[in-house]
Order: C-alpha cells, then sequence, then structure tokens
C-alpha cells in the first residue's frame, strides 16, 4: 500500500482548482498526484537522482546514452519504438533529458489512453529491454546530438567553462558523450560499452531515488491505484543519494580571461562567479534581489550606461548551472563593434556598480517589493501545459530532497 506523506506542507496558487496528493509507493518510490477535472491531456514524469556526474570515469556519456537506451523498448512491450508509436497515435508527444545530477523521462498524451500509456511507461523503469542490437544505433544518436550543438556558442561555452574547472570533479565532464567516448576508447581498452551501462542501471538507478509525478482527469484515488499496481514493481536498491559536495572552481580557475571565437556573428562579454545555490537561501532570495538590480534598465543603471555610451545593447544577469552543492551567478553582455574595444572599462564599470550595491546594503523597501511581485506571481501564474508542468515538479521534488531543511514543497517553479 502506498502511504501519505503528512509532514509536508503544499502551496498552491490562489487561483489553482487541480487536487494534489503524495505519496510514497512500498518500494520508496515518492509520488505526487494530480487531477484536473478539465484537462484533455494526461501526463507523467519520471525524475531518476542519477546524472552526467555518476558517468565512469573513461565512459563520459553513459548516463545519457543509458536515457537514450531505457525508451527503446521493455520487456512486456519488446517491439522497437512500440511506444513512441503509441503515445503519437494518441496525440502526444515524448521525450527525455539527462542533466548534471538528475535524468527526466516524461510524456503526454490524450486522456482516453491514460492506463496504457501509463503502464507502457513505468514498464522502462521495471524491466527496460536495452538490446544488443540498439547499442550503436543509439550511441550514433547521442553522436547525433553532440554533433548538433557544436553549432550552440551557449553550448560551446558551456563546455569550455567546464574545461576550466577542477579537473577532479564531475563538473569538469564531458557529459552529453559522442562516438569517441562511448565507442572508440572503450573499444581500444577492451571495455564493452553495454555491459558498463547494464551495470550503471543495476548499480545507479533505484526507486529510492526516483520522483514520479503523474497528471490526469481521473480522480485522485483512481490515479493512486494506476500507479500503485504500475509502478511498485520498480527495485528499490535503497542507494543512498550521490553526493558530490566539494566545489568545481579553486582559486586558480578563477580570474581568467578566455577569448573565444563565436560560431555567430557579434560580441559578447560573460562574466561567471562560482555562488553557494540560491535554494540554501530560499527566504532570502539572494540571486533573485541581485539579478534584479543588474538587469535593471532604469536611468543610472548599468544597462543604462553601457547603452548610452553606445558599448551594449543588451544584458543579462542570474544564476545557472545549478547543482545541488553549487552553482554560477552569470552577467552577460551583448557588445556592439564599440563595446569590443572597450572591455576593461565594461568590467570596471560592472565591477564599481558591485561595489555600490555591497555599500548600500539591502534595501528593505526592493526586498519587500520583489517580495510582493513574486507572490503576484506565484498566485496567478497562468495554467502551463500537462506536461511542461510535470517536468517541473517532478525536477523540484529531486532538489527539494537534495535539499532536506527546506520544509515546503510548493506548486511553483523554485
Amino acid at each position: 500500500m502506498a502511504v501519505s506523506i503528512e509532514d509536508v506542507e503544499i502551496l498552491k496558487p490562489k487561483t489553482d482548482k487541480r487536487e494534489y496528493r503524495r505519496i510514497v509507493l512500498k518500494n520508496s518510490l515518492q509520488v505526487l498526484l494530480i487531477s484536473d477535472p478539465d484537462t484533455d491531456k494526461c501526463a507523467a514524469s519520471l525524475n531518476v537522482g542519477v546524472g552526467s556526474f555518476c558517468d565512469p570515469v573513461g565512459l563520459e556519456g553513459l548516463a545519457h546514452f543509458l536515457e537514450h537506451m531505457l525508451f527503446y523498448a521493455s520487456e512486456k512491450y519488446p517491439l522497437e519504438d512500440s511506444y513512441l508509436k503509441y503515445i503519437t497515435e494518441h496525440g502526444g508527444s515524448t521525450n527525455a533529458f539527462t542533466a548534471s545530477e538528475m535524468t527526466n523521462y516524461f510524456f503526454d498524451a490524450n486522456t482516453d489512453c491514460f492506463e496504457e500509456a501509463l503502464d507502457r511507461f513505468a514498464q522502462f523503469f521495471i524491466k527496460p529491454l536495452m538490446s544488443a542490437d540498439a547499442t550503436m544505433r543509439e550511441i550514433k544518436a547521442v553522436d547525433s546530438e553532440n554533433k548538433m550543438y557544436l553549432l550552440s556558442d551557449e553550448r560551446r561555452m558551456s563546455q569550455l567553462q567546464k574545461h576550466l574547472s577542477l579537473e577532479s570533479h564531475p563538473y569538469h565532464k564531458f557529459g552529453g558523450g559522442n562516438c569517441d567516448t562511448l565507442d572508440v576508447r572503450p573499444k581500444a581498452k577492451g571495455v564493452d560499452t553495454r555491459q558498463e551501462l547494464l551495470k550503471f542501471y543495476e548499480d545507479k538507478y533505484s526507486a529510492n531515488l526516483m520522483h514520479l509525478v503523474v497528471y490526469s482527469k481521473e480522480s485522485l484515488d483512481k490515479i493512486q491505484s494506476l500507479v500503485e499496481d504500475k509502478f511498485q514493481e520498480i527495485q528499490n536498491s535503497d542507494r543512498s543519494r550521490f553526493q558530490f559536495s566539494s566545489q568545481p572552481c579553486t582559486s586558480e580557475h578563477l580570474q581568467i580571461l578566455v577569448r573565444a571565437v563565436p560560431i555567430k556573428q557579434g560580441h559578447k562579454l560573460r562574466i561567471v562567479w562560482p555562488i553557494t545555490p540560491s535554494i540554501v537561501h530560499y527566504k532570502e532570495e539572494p540571486c533573485r534581489y541581485l539579478d534584479h538590480l543588474i538587469n535593471h534598465e532604469g536611468e543610472g543603471s548599468l544597462s543604462y550606461v553601457l547603452k548610452k555610451l553606445g558599448w551594449a545593447t543588451e544584458l543579462y544577469a542570474g544564476e545557472d548551472d545549478r547543482a545541488s552543492e553549487f552553482s554560477f551567478f552569470y552577467v552577460v553582455i551583448d557588445l556592439t563593434d564599440a563595446g569590443q574595444d572597450h572591455m576593461q572599462e565594461i568590467i570596471g564599470l560592472l565591477f564599481k556598480y558591485i561595489q555600490l550595491l555591497q555599500q548600500s546594503g539591502v534595501c528593505k523597501w526592493i526586498f519587500d517589493e520583489l517580495s510582493a511581485i513574486c507572490e503576484t506571481g506565484f498566485h496567478y501564474e497562468d495554467k502551463i501545459s500537462p506536461i511542461d508542468y510535470v517536468v517541473r515538479i517532478s525536477s523540484n521534488m529531486q532538489v527539494i530532497k537534495s535539499h532536506p531543511f527546506h520544509p515546503i514543497f510548493s506548486i511553483s517553479l523554485l
């Protein structure tokens, strides 16, 4: 039987008429059930607390490769691509993504196929086929993704930043994988990638590291009954949460200036600081306070000055590259041709502005104004699609599990 969680407060927007129930299955799988009588789509997202940081040395991209192989087929539904075909034929879509500390699998479909779609989805985590015949094909699919990203300046800069971090830290890894890391190099060392994949799955994937969100027009009791029936057979190995507590940057990895030639025309200036994740200070939200001020475009702001000088066209600041134990704060400035020649002065202005903020301290009226804006945004946020909603929440459940001091399970974005 599932056990209701009584010690977690669930907050939801005032305008949200959906019903929620959080349960834990007998295999320790944590589940959030969402009943929405007005929806025309059902959806589900299963988030696993295993990501590219768990890749073995010498097999970069293995977690991403597993994401591909898991969706291939299952013992109960062994026909190749039958899951994708079924979802597509019933007006739905399906996908997955691998992040540094989690992997997320999700789908949506018409409500009339809810039970079978859920069963097909669950079987991937109970008895995935991961056929040897599909191994090379999916390695090529991973490689194809990587080649596509080679044309993305954002991806290229992200990997460059990883390369400049501490070599012993998992952040330094090439998490996406390609043919070289998943086929050529392992073969040269006598390593069987598929066997390593199966070992990785058996060792890492455990129900107690998973969070499932299911969205349907059915009643909560009906959804709970289906979830208990479909997902309780996922194996629970009672794995400890994978933790990567050290920081990816030491003093020697800071105060480095890198010049890179982009794919697209234009000039961007990126200034990056390693910081404590904002969720550690979720009540104060220091990053939101800072990015509000640095992003400000009013008279006297940094953005206003740079544009008036003709040195920049856009400025963005905020937290990114979040992990459970670290994240980064970015300031990204789109420079004009003239701004490219005044990079040092622009950096000087940025740091003078930061120094000004430090000297002035936290202004209560700004904090209260931002708090009111966030409160209003939470309670009157537009309803998003079921598939986006379940992915958002299952990912947030994983984040909150990494920070047990956070007492509230919020339905909105963290």
